[in-house]
């Protein structure tokens, strides 16, 4: 189907037994490796007065993906996806937020809610020169990506990180107290927004024969996302009990499959809550960088799977001995990075073939 991942459909059948958290001959499992530098195509030229130049030329960023999917290996269940970015607040960006670019991988918006009683004026903006942008370089991609590798989704924020744009996060933790009932209102406004936004990309993806991923690199032939919600860690599990868990729920009822970025250790006061929504499949959790060594969250990952979800974290090549010790087979997608090379995969998913048998 894809030719950079010619066993796309088993690797396809393990990603269905993960959202079920079950195991078909081994974990879900990526790795980071690329090909020897001699074997590298090189990166197009960036000539750009400025990063927004750069950032908005489809053609560049196509020629980008193109030649970085090109130099990487795709061994075990690793995808050759791209997808259009624009940054993680472009969601916020359709409704007039002003979108800022930075030369390192990241983009911003700026607040253009100062006053709750402008809120009844805020729209969605069809014919935004973003979400134009979004269209054109997802339909580069599907023309240069086809038979070849797999184009995502971008990186939707909607709910709570969409209104924490509007209104900037400290402004927001306020409102929660000061304006209850203007908060509860603009989030189910922007929800409806966003369930419109995605079906409108995801049918033009399956109209073009691709399964649906996206940053995450987990894929289903049906609807697939990542709900979110950053702004939580600055929020008591009261507060995000109130004003932002019935959304994530209703956004899980409308996906065939999810899993939540949780992200931080000041989020993981959550993890209860997120853990009761029976349409959630699964967890993706992110420590800081500080403090990401699997032994210290072993419990937690223990934790999400005892609570009947899969689970999802980043790990060393030299940690999986450990997480085999500690964490079941079913239900688990591993992120591996730093693989010493391809003999060194191979193994290592042998073992883990091995290891889900005996599990």
């Amino acid at each position: 189907m894809f030719s950079l991942k010619p066993d796309f459909e088993m690797t396809l059948q393990r990603m269905e037994a993960f959202w079920h958290c079950q195991v078909l001959d081994r974990p879900v499992v990526s790795f980071t490796l690329l090909k020897p530098p001699s074997e590298q195509a090189p990166l197009p030229p960036s000539h750009y007065a400025g990063p927004a130049e750069r950032w908005m030329d489809s053609s560049y960023q196509v020629e980008l993906a193109l030649a970085t999917l090109a130099n990487q290996y795709y061994p075990g269940d690793t995808l050759p996806v791209a997808w259009p970015n624009l940054g993680p607040e472009v969601f916020a960006a359709l409704y007039g937020c002003p979108l800022e670019f930075g030369d390192y991988g990241t983009s911003w918006t700026t607040p253009i809610l100062p006053d709750w009683s402008q809120a009844p004026a805020l729209r969605l903006d069809w014919e935004s020169p973003y979400l134009k942008k979004l269209e054109e370089m997802t339909g580069d991609l599907l023309e240069a990506g086809r038979g070849r590798f797999i184009v995502g989704m971008t990186d939707w924020h909607p709910g709570g990180d969409c209104l924490a744009a509007f209104r900037d996060p400290q402004n927001l933790a306020v409102d929660l107290l000061e304006h209850p009932a203007e908060v509860k209102a603009l989030l189910e406004q922007v929800e409806q927004d966003y369930f419109a936004v995605y079906d409108h990309f995801y049918y033009r993806l399956c109209q073009a024969g691709q399964p649906i991923t996206a940053w995450i690199n987990l894929a289903c032939p049906g609807k697939f996302y990542i709900p979110s919600n950053d702004f939580s860690g600055m929020i008591s599990k009261a507060m995000f009990a109130e004003f932002f868990l019935p959304g994530i729920q209703r956004e899980c009822q409308f996906l065939d499959h999810s899993i939540y970025h949780l992200d931080g250790p000041v989020a993981v006061r959550h993890l209860d809550l997120l853990l009761g929504i029976p349409e959630l499949d699964a967890i993706q959790f992110v420590p800081t960088v500080s403090d990401a060594a699997f032994a210290r969250w072993a419990p937690l990952y223990k934790r999400i799977q005892q609570g009947g979800k899969g689970v999802h974290f980043t790990c060393e090549f030299d940690e999986l001995g450990q997480v085999m010790e500690a964490l079941s087979p079913k239900g688990l997608y591993l992120y591996v990075k730093d693989a010493p090379s391809l003999p060194d995969v191979e193994n290592v998913l042998q073992e883990l073939v091995r290891w889900s048998k005996g599990k």
